[in-house]
């Protein structure tokens, strides 16, 4: 079972779950392959009931720990009651046994999640050519916010894992409401080739039209874009002497879905302990 915040106010809130959903059901490993959500039909609390498998794995679609992982999804399942932080993840109920798995963000295999999406935007737009990880810098990109240290620290994680890897010449944090500022990345950078990837599940307002203004894009001519169904930010931009692609949010990769297996097998093992 696939948990998503979904929206009553963005239609691509819930596409990324109903993306990874269907793969799954195509793989045809599972008996049942659900998708529910806090903010949009079928909702969370009720989902449950159409479910007939004997043992049932809940994965939220979410990058990182907070109020909603631990706190909304749990309570509305009946995992624990209202305010519980400390509740059993595997829990049974009749005849079934129900597995609360981590996030899918919080994953060390996100890693190649990211990955994948900053190759495949210079991929797809090697205009004047594709330029090498070893002459770029990734950014991975964040709301930021006070309210959840834990969505600062995911993207934290992700920057040392690739910084590891050495493949990249530069990789960097970048947030929406915390320093490192997004729209900096063009001074932070050594490099002139610029990746930038959003760490969000879905796209929206903040990946659509914020981010491209906090790169430097004219407001009105990023709206205009919107509204006319064009690309808001065009693969590579050039600004400031460096060249910058501008990747869409993680949520899309197709790679997310051999996560959401990943998050299943370590919930299934016996000593599974979250």
């Amino acid at each position: 079972m696939l948990v998503g915040h979904g929206s009553t106010l963005n239609a691509d809130s819930a596409a990324p779950t109903h993306q990874h959903a269907d793969e799954l059901r195509r793989r045809g490993i599972f008996a049942q392959v659900v998708e529910c959500f806090w903010k949009e039909e079928p909702v969370v609390c009720g989902v449950l009931r159409g479910v007939f498998a004997p043992r049932v794995f809940i994965v939220p679609l979410f990058i990182s720990e907070g109020y909603f992982t631990e706190q909304v999804i749990p309570r509305e399942l009946g995992f624990c009651q209202n305010g519980q932080l400390d509740f059993p993840r595997v829990q049974q109920r009749g005849a079934q046994t129900l597995h609360y798995c981590g996030p899918v963000g919080t994953h060390g295999s996100m890693t190649n999640v990211l990955l994948a999406r900053a190759r495949g935007v210079v991929r797809q737009f090697p205009f004047p050519a594709e330029p090498k990880p070893a002459d770029t810098a990734l950014f991975i990109a964040g709301h930021g916010t006070g309210n959840n240290e834990n969505s600062r620290k995911a993207i934290e994680r992700q920057v040392e894992l690739i910084r590891a890897r050495g493949e990249y010449a530069e990789v960097h944090p970048a947030f929406m409401e915390e320093e490192p500022r997004i729209g900096d990345c063009w001074r932070m950078a050594r490099a002139r080739n610029l990746v930038m990837v959003p760490f969000f599940i879905s796209d929206g307002l903040h990946s659509y039209e914020d981010i491209p203004v906090m790169l430097g894009e004219p407001a009105a001519v990023v709206q205009e874009r919107f509204r006319s169904g064009q690309p808001t930010w065009r693969n590579p931009t050039e600004k400031h002497g460096k060249r910058l692609w501008y990747a869409p949010s993680i949520g899309g990769e197709p790679r997310l879905a051999d996560v959401v297996l990943e998050r299943v097998r370590e919930a299934a093992q016996p000593t599974a302990v979250r």
